[in-house]
C-alpha cells in the first residue's frame, strides 16, 4: 500500500493485469493488511461525501478502483517466502495456469510486461518467466537463469540459481516479480523443503519443474523498478511523477529549479 506518486503500489500491478485482459485477481495478504481490501472495495462513505461536494471527477475516480476486477483475499499466516504464499492460493486455482506478480516490482512499459509473456504463452503453453539483465555485480541480488536462446528475448531455460555469487552466475538474465506458471508448480512447492530463513523458495520450486517440461524466459521490455528498495521507490517516485499528465510539467520546473 506504499504510495507511489499518486496510488499504491499494489493498484499499479491490478491496473498492468487488467490491460492484460486479466480480470480474476486472488490477493495473497497477511495479518494487519486489510487496507489493501478496503482500498479495492467500495467506499460508500466517500462516494457520498464526493456526491454531494460535486466533485465528480473524483467520485468517478474513486468508483473506478472498486471496479477494476474481481477480487479474492487469502491470508498466509507465516510468512514463509513467495513459494509458500503461491501455495496459498492452490484451492483457488486448481488445475489452471496463472499469473503471479510481485507488487514492489513496478514496470513501465508500452505493452504491459505481463501481457508480454501471455503472448509467449499462447505460443509455447508452459511456464512462463519474466527476466531482464542487470549488471555482473548484481546477479547476487536476484534468481538467475542458464538457458539457451530460442529468439530475440526467448530463452529455453535450463536451470535456475537462486542468488548466485558473481562467478557462480550463469548468466546476466535475473528472474523479475512476473510469471506465469501452470499447475504442476504446486506439486513441486509442496515438495521444496524451507531454505534460509525457513523460506520455500520458488525458485528451488521452478528447478523442478524445468527438470520435467518446457520452461522458457521473456526478456521484458520496459523500464523496471525496484519498489522494494529505497533507492529504487525513489528513483520509480521521481521518473513516475515526471510522465504524470497532471503535474509532471510543473514538477519538471521544480527540480530544474533545485539543480541551480
Amino acid at each position: 500500500m506504499l504510495p507511489l506518486v499518486d496510488k499504491p503500489l499494489i493498484q499499479y500491478i491490478v491496473e498492468e493485469a487488467v490491460a492484460a485482459d486479466i480480470t480474476n485477481i486472488i490477493v495473497i495478504s497477511g495479518r494487519g493488511k486489510r487496507a489493501i481490501e478496503d482500498h479495492f472495495d467500495v467506499s460508500y462513505e466517500l462516494e457520498e461525501m464526493l456526491k454531494q461536494a460535486n466533485k465528480d471527477d473524483l467520485l468517478k475516480e474513486i468508483r473506478g478502483i472498486s471496479e477494476l476486477a474481481n477480487f479474492c483475499y487469502v491470508r498466509q499466516r507465516h510468512m514463509r517466502g513467495l513459494g509458500d504464499a503461491i501455495l496459498c492460493a492452490r484451492p483457488l486455482i486448481a488445475n489452471e495456469p496463472f499469473v503471479v506478480m510481485l507488487a514492489d516490482e513496478i514496470i513501465d512499459a508500452p505493452v504491459p510486461a505481463i501481457a508480454q509473456l501471455l503472448e509467449l504463452y499462447e505460443r509455447f503453453e508452459a511456464p512462463i518467466i519474466g527476466v531482464q539483465e542487470v549488471e555482473p555485480d548484481e546477479v547476487s541480488n536476484y534468481g538467475i537463469i542458464a538457458s539457451k536462446q530460442v529468439s530475440d528475448g526467448v530463452f529455453r531455460v535450463t536451470d535456475l540459481i537462486e542468488k548466485p555469487t558473481k562467478a557462480e552466475a550463469p548468466s546476466r538474465m535475473a528472474v523479475i516479480g512476473r510469471y506465469i506458471l501452470t499447475p504442476d508448480v504446486f506439486t513441486a512447492l509442496a515438495k521444496t523443503p524451507p531454505g534460509k530463513n525457513q523460506e520455500v523458495q520458488l525458485t528451488d520450486a521452478l528447478r523442478m519443474v524445468a527438470k520435467q517440461r518446457p520452461m522458457y524466459a521473456c526478456n521484458i521490455k520496459g523500464k523496471r523498478y525496484d519498489a522494494g528498495d529505497k533507492l529504487g521507490f525513489l528513483k520509480a517516485t521521481v521518473e513516475l511523477a515526471l510522465k504524470s499528465p497532471e503535474f509532471g510539467e510543473r514538477f519538471a520546473h521544480y527540480l530544474k529549479q533545485l539543480s541551480l
